[in-house]
């Protein structure tokens, strides 16, 4: 009760600030700290938190932060921007408030870009980046997302489904349009998805299904209309930016499910040459959710590589 009312205390401190910041940390705050930035845009970190990854990832040794952007999930703003200026400030005002030097980055998914733009910027607030199912190239897959449906498509003879992937193709490719139309298409045909849940994850699912975190899975559908109104940078390739980071001597790490269908082969063999055979782990029967799908090897590569 009394880690609670701690939490809530430092929430509201945040609203009184001006950031409307939903933040939860765990572990200790002596540990080496680590903050989780969540997928979207119109993501949280509730699956993070509701699956026991945050705690079971703090009880490894380390100081976990979890939080929500700014007018994403729980943190609720009707004046967001959903730009990655507005992103790095919310960054930064976490660094003030646990008085943080240096931190871990542990980005999952539309994160991954969030985290390495912020690392570039910031390169003196990161001792580590992690990317765990994250996007560094949208366009690519964008495309691998549309010719993998059409290859199902033309094999089921599905005509609708072809239909839909002829209709996304004409759309702007810098749209929030075009980005929904290619996600909805990746949904229907399971690339998020295990071919076979382990019983592990089908309880840790199932937890997180019947909690109190997936009752607060709030999923704001003006984000990503409002990041793509707002933000130039919104269809990037961040390899760049990566390889400028690494040039730095940040330390990279990049995890993957063998089975994240939003991935080709030649984006995942990619990013393995870029952060290192050694900074690469691929996990096999784990799709987009890894740290789900096969939360012990996840959180073992994670105290393995930082510690």
């Amino acid at each position: 009760m009394k880690k609670l009312l701690f939490v809530f205390a430092l929430t509201i401190s945040f609203f009184a600030n001006g950031q409307n910041l939903y933040i939860k940390t765990y572990g200790n705050k002596n540990d080496k700290p680590i903050i989780f930035i969540h997928g979207g845009p119109s993501g949280n970190a509730t699956l993070f938190e509701g699956s026991n990854t945050a705690e079971a990832l703090s009880k490894k040794g380390f100081y976990v932060i979890a939080y929500d952007r700014r007018g994403e999930g729980r943190s609720i703003d009707p004046n967001a921007t959903f730009t990655y200026a507005e992103a790095f400030q919310d960054l930064n005002s976490i660094y003030k408030t646990y008085h943080l030097k240096k931190a871990t980055l542990l980005a999952h998914s539309f994160g991954g870009l969030v985290a390495t733009l912020y690392t570039e910027k910031y390169p003196q607030n990161v001792s580590n980046l992690i990317l765990a199912g994250a996007l560094f190239s949208q366009q690519e897959t964008y495309d691998h997302i549309l010719d993998s449906v059409k290859k199902i498509g033309t094999k089921k003879n599905d005509l609708a489904m072809l239909d839909k992937v002829a209709f996304v193709e004409t759309l702007n490719k810098n749209s929030a349009e075009y980005r929904k139309g290619c996600f909805e298409l990746a949904g229907v045909n399971n690339f998020f998805k295990i071919p076979n849940p382990t019983e592990e994850s089908k309880k840790l699912y199932a937890a997180y299904d019947s909690g109190e975190f997936f009752k607060t899975n709030i999923r704001n559908k003006n984000a990503p209309l409002l990041f793509y109104q707002n933000e130039k940078q919104n269809n990037i390739d961040t390899r760049s930016s990566l390889k400028k980071i690494k040039a730095e001597g940040i330390p990279i790490y990049a995890i993957y499910g063998k089975q994240d269908g939003v991935f080709s082969d030649d984006q995942i063999n990619s990013i393995k040459n870029l952060a290192g055979k050694n900074h690469f782990a691929l996990l096999d029967n784990c799709s987009h959710y890894l740290f789900v799908d096969q939360q012990k090897e996840f959180l073992s590569y994670m105290s393995n590589w930082i510690k």
